[in-house]
């Protein structure tokens, strides 16, 4: 597949600021058609991002003979709906994180992608960033020794939407939509990450807890894992902490120094060893996907291999679903 032509199902926020310009600084790569239920929205993205078409149909945009790939920037609930019409159309699929709303989801995504040949990425970006391929390249090179512990340490205070009056509350906390609440949205990241550096999580438990009363989804997570090497790791993570509690923090442990990393604020990254402390700063590129999209679209011209793939993805859902207690 030499030109690839992209066609959008959704274009949200996410595709404004992070991903919908990359596709067209690819090589090779360029958005044909965009598509939102909400007509206006569709028009007026198609018209501010010089893209030909607009739907308000997703399988008319399917169907499109000039569409040979599609993105599904969408909830997490109608994930699985889009990305299987787009493959069984046999078109090529990347689609926003998390891959589902839940693990089952995720394996019937996986068996129409081995049924009908046709791969299907998922946007776990940072695997991708140079930021976190520092990180990776610190731990892969031994600088810490041998690696005894992980552990995740998130908090922020509650968001303005989250005190909605109305009963209104943000998509990410309705869990037929989102799978669950902040947690499913945030936490995949951070875990699709460290099982791309210390391979599969085999065991995750979790407790949860809804301390704030602001919505009806948990607000608070305690989990602790171990991958299949036999490495443990433990997270937590509030989502109504009070603000001097704030922390976005991964502490890689090893029995020769720790290496200190966020994965939302991108603050340095921190190395500690015998030799001292040392502070790395690695600044993001203009759009944060566009790594992972060339990846995606050099897989698919032939000139490349890109792993953030559905059967990876499936593996995070597992963890949370077992952490969230789904299973």
């Amino acid at each position: 597949m030499k030109k690839l032509r992209w066609g959008f199902i959704g274009c949200g926020e996410v595709t404004e600021i992070k991903s919908g310009p990359a596709f067209s600084e690819v090589n090779g790569s360029e958005v044909v058609a965009v598509m939102s239920r909400q007509e206006q929205r569709a028009r007026s993205y198609a018209e501010r991002h010089n893209i030909k078409k607009w739907y308000t149909d997703a399988q008319e945009l399917i169907d499109d003979p000039d569409v040979n790939a599609v993105y599904v920037a969408t909830p997490p609930s109608s994930h699985a709906t889009f990305a299987i019409m787009a493959m069984r159309a046999g078109k090529p699929v990347y689609v926003e994180k998390p891959l589902a709303a839940n693990y089952e989801d995720c394996v019937r995504i996986n068996r129409v992608s081995e049924e009908t040949g046709m791969p299907c990425f998922v946007a776990y970006y940072r695997r991708y960033m140079p930021y976190f391929l520092k990180v990776r390249e610190i731990i892969d090179e031994g600088i810490i020794g041998n690696i005894v512990s992980v552990q995740i340490r998130f908090a922020v205070p509650p968001r303005e939407v989250d005190y909605a009056e109305d009963g209104q509350l943000p998509w990410r906390l309705q869990p037929d939509i989102a799978g669950g609440g902040y947690f499913y949205d945030m936490a995949p990241h951070q875990l699709d990450l460290l099982q791309h550096f210390f391979g599969v999580i085999t065991e995750a438990r979790g407790i949860c807890a809804n301390r704030g009363h602001l919505y009806g989804v948990e607000d608070t997570v305690s989990a602790c894992f171990q991958f299949e090497g036999g490495l443990p790791g433990s997270g937590s993570w509030s989502f109504v902490a009070y603000e001097s509690a704030r922390e976005d923090r991964i502490e890689v442990i090893g029995d020769k120094g720790m290496i200190c990393f966020s994965v939302f604020d991108f603050q340095p990254i921190r190395l500690h060893t015998a030799e001292g402390s040392q502070v790395i700063e690695i600044p993001n590129p203009k759009y944060v996907q566009y790594p992972i999209i060339k990846n995606v679209c050099e897989h698919l011209q032939g000139i490349g291999n890109c792993n953030s793939t559905s059967v990876s993805a499936t593996l995070t859902n597992w963890a949370m679903d077992r952490i969230l207690g789904k299973f």
